[in-house]
């Protein structure tokens, strides 16, 4: 006779398990939502320091490059990065005559906040930003590159001041989306089961309910032409979502596909491309000349 196991030991092995998942998940949240404050310098001539106040408890440090009166970009790096992610598309847009302010988002870098709420908070810094903007350089067109946690603090944000042209890299739709593709990563098909547990952590570690970071409802009110992209092989945002995301998002649009990237730094990965593409999408909504063109 085959061997079998009491319906007790089975359920003692099954709470053993939950417990262990739980337990597991926890620990993931606890790495997810934990800032890691560090002192952080641009090297390069020209960049300037920047320090604003976005919340009482968020200081936002960041650097500002100027430019020749072509229009100013802000950049928005990813989840525990900070503004040296973004250098790289500083200089760039810069030598293009772009001003460029790059920040550290809260809770990221040299910024501060009690946690990282994976774009919720956040906007407060993207706020304190533009608003920071409009003040150095009144009159002239703003456009915002976010990455992933960037991109989400940006579309999260209801009441930050209108922009010119927008570019979202590697963006989660929904929150539930996010943790169930990132625990599949990291533990395999329990992974999405267990992601539940992770979302349950929200309300009661953070105060925030799931439904409040879904920026798939709120892409579609961003005031500016956009251009959505994403690599084919992401595992973090799907490709499938990231269609999903540019079928929300509102005329003009423009969808790029990165073939073979993965949730990397798309700029890195494919630069000659993406200064072609990304270069040509902001001349075209911020440059005064380009501007002046269209009209």
């Amino acid at each position: 006779m085959p061997f079998r196991l009491p319906l007790s030991a089975c359920l003692i092995a099954l709470a053993v398990l939950l417990l262990v998942g739980a337990a597991v998940v926890w620990a993931i949240g606890s790495k997810l939502i934990a800032v890691e404050p560090r002192p952080v310098a641009l090297a390069g001539p020209g960049f300037e320091d920047v320090v604003l106040r976005a919340a009482p408890d968020q200081r936002v440090v960041g650097s500002w490059l100027p430019g020749r009166d072509r229009g100013v970009v802000l950049l928005l790096h990813g989840i525990h990065g900070d503004r040296r992610d973004m250098a790289e598309r500083a200089r760039f847009l810069n030598g293009q005559g772009y001003a460029v302010l790059l920040i550290d988002l809260p809770g990221q870098g040299a910024s501060t906040a009690s946690f990282v709420t994976f774009g919720l908070r956040e906007a407060d810094g993207v706020r304190a930003a533009l608003e920071e903007l409009r003040r150095r350089v009144p009159g002239q067109r703003i456009g915002v590159i976010g990455v992933s946690l960037g991109a989400a603090s940006l579309v999260l944000c209801r009441d930050c001041p209108p922009v010119d042209a927008v570019v979202l890299e590697s963006m989660y739709p929904t929150i539930e989306e996010a943790v169930a593709n990132r625990l599949r990563m990291r533990l395999g098909p329990v992974g999405g089961p267990l992601s539940a547990l992770l979302l349950w952590q929200l309300p009661l570690r953070l105060g925030i309910q799931p439904d409040a970071l879904h920026p798939i409802k709120y892409v579609g009110r961003v005031k500016a032409p956009v251009l959505i992209a994403s690599g084919s092989a992401d595992l973090h945002t799907t490709l499938a979502e990231t269609q999903r995301l540019y079928e929300a998002a509102a005329q003009p649009k423009a969808l790029w596909v990165v073939e073979g990237a993965a949730h990397v730094n798309l700029h890195a990965y494919a630069r000659e491309e993406y200064e072609r593409r990304i270069g040509a999408f902001l001349a075209a909504h911020l440059d005064p000349v380009s501007v002046a063109d269209e009209r």
